[in-house]
C-alpha cells in the first residue's frame, strides 16, 4: 500500500485491497471473460456485491469499448430489513462507498456505474438481456439470494455466465439453498465448481466445461475431477500451490526498496592469519597450552576495564 496527499491508503497490487478473490477463481475469471472477448460476445458487465472492490476492479479491466459495467452495494446504509441490517452490520461494518471507489479508482481512470442500494433496486436499473456475465456476492441470506438469482437470469443475454459467490461455505446455507434450488428447478446448468464459487448458465454448458476441463489439463497447479449428479455434470476445480495471475498495478504502486546487502564475513588481519598458522603447526598439547594462556590474558584485561 502506500498514500497521497489526504493521507488515506492506496493500493499499490491487487493483492493489497482488502476481499476474496482465490487465485483459482481469479483464473477462472479472466478465462472465461478472454473467452467472450476473443468470440465477440456481446454484453455489460455487473456485480452484486462489492466489498473493497477486489473482483470489481479484476472485471473492469475486461471492460471493451461500449461496454457497460455496474456495481451494486448498501455500503454502509441500512439494509431494507432487520435480518439483513444484522447481517451487514456483523460482517461489513468497515465497509463504504468511498472506500470502495478509492480503491476502484487506483486501477481505474473511471468508475463503474454504482448502485447504492439493496440488490433488489437491479432489476429496474439493468436492462433486461444485456450481460454477458453477472457476479452475485450480496446477502447470503436464501431469499435475497432467490431473488438475485432470478435478477441475473433475466438480466444476462443468451449464453451469458452467473458467478455465485459463497455457495458451499457452512456460514452461508441461505446461498447453498438457493444456489440448488435454481439448478434442479430453475434451469440454472452448472459450468464448474471452485472451493468458493459457482460458474453457471442458462444456456448451453458444454463448450464452457470442455473449455474449464482444458484449462485445468493445461496446468500442473490444478486438478479436476468430474462428475454427474441429478442429471448434471459438476466440474470441480482446485488449485495446488496457484500463484495469482498477473495483473496490471495501480498508479499508486511503488517498488519496494533494495534489500540492504548481507555482511560478508569478518577479516583477519594478515598478523592474525599468521599467528593463527603458526598455532595450527604447533603439537596438540602445546596448541591447547597457548589457547588457555590467551583465554586468562583476555579474562585479567576484562577484570581491569
Amino acid at each position: 500500500m502506500t498514500t497521497v496527499h489526504d493521507d488515506k491508503p492506496r493500493p499499490g497490487e491487487l493483492a493489497d485491497v482488502r476481499g476474496w478473490f482465490p487465485n483459482l477463481d481469479r483464473l477462472i475469471f479472466g478465462t472465461l471473460l478472454d473467452r467472450q472477448e476473443e468470440r465477440g460476445e456481446p454484453g455489460d458487465l455487473l456485480e452484486l456485491g462489492v466489498f473493497m472492490g477486489k473482483s470489481a476492479i479484476f472485471l473492469g479491466h475486461h471492460l471493451r469499448d461500449g461496454d457497460r459495467f455496474t456495481v451494486c452495494d448498501l455500503f454502509e446504509s441500512d439494509a431494507p430489513d432487520a435480518a439483513n441490517n444484522a447481517e451487514t452490520s456483523r460482517s461489513y461494518r468497515t465497509l463504504t462507498r468511498e472506500a470502495f471507489e478509492r480503491n476502484y479508482l487506483s486501477f481505474h481512470d473511471t468508475l463503474p456505474r454504482v448502485l447504492h442500494g439493496p440488490s433488489s433496486i437491479v432489476p429496474g436499473e439493468v436492462e433486461p438481456r444485456s450481460c454477458r456475465f453477472v457476479h452475485i456476492d450480496a446477502s447470503h441470506l436464501y431469499e435475497h439470494v432467490r431473488g438475485d438469482i432470478v435478477a441475473a437470469r433475466d438480466i444476462l443475454l443468451p449464453g451469458g455466465i452467473v458467478v455465485l459467490d459463497d455457495f458451499r461455505s457452512e456460514h452461508t446455507p441461505g446461498v447453498a439453498l438457493a444456489t440448488w434450488e435454481a439448478v434442479l428447478d430453475g434451469g440454472l446448468r452448472p459450468v464448474c465448481l471452485t472451493t468458493q464459487k459457482l460458474y453457471a448458465t442458462w444456456g448451453d454448458p458444454e463448450p464452457l466445461r470442455k473449455a474449464m476441463i482444458a484449462l485445468a489439463d493445461s496446468r500442473t497447479d490444478c486438478d479436476v475431477s468430474v462428475e454427474e449428479a441429478a442429471g448434471h455434470q459438476l466440474v470441480r476445480l482446485k488449485a495446488r500451490g496457484m500463484e495469482a495471475p498477473p495483473f496490471p498495478r495501480s498508479r499508486y504502486y511503488e517498488e519496494p526498496p533494495a534489500p540492504e546487502p548481507a555482511p560478508g564475513p569478518a577479516r583477519r588481519s594478515p598478523r592474525a592469519r599468521v599467528r593463527r598458522f603458526v598455532i595450527d603447526l604447533l603439537p596438540p598439547l602445546v596448541t591447547r597450552a597457548v589457547m588457555r594462556s590467551r583465554a586468562r590474558l583476555r579474562e585479567a584485561g576484562a577484570r581491569k576495564m
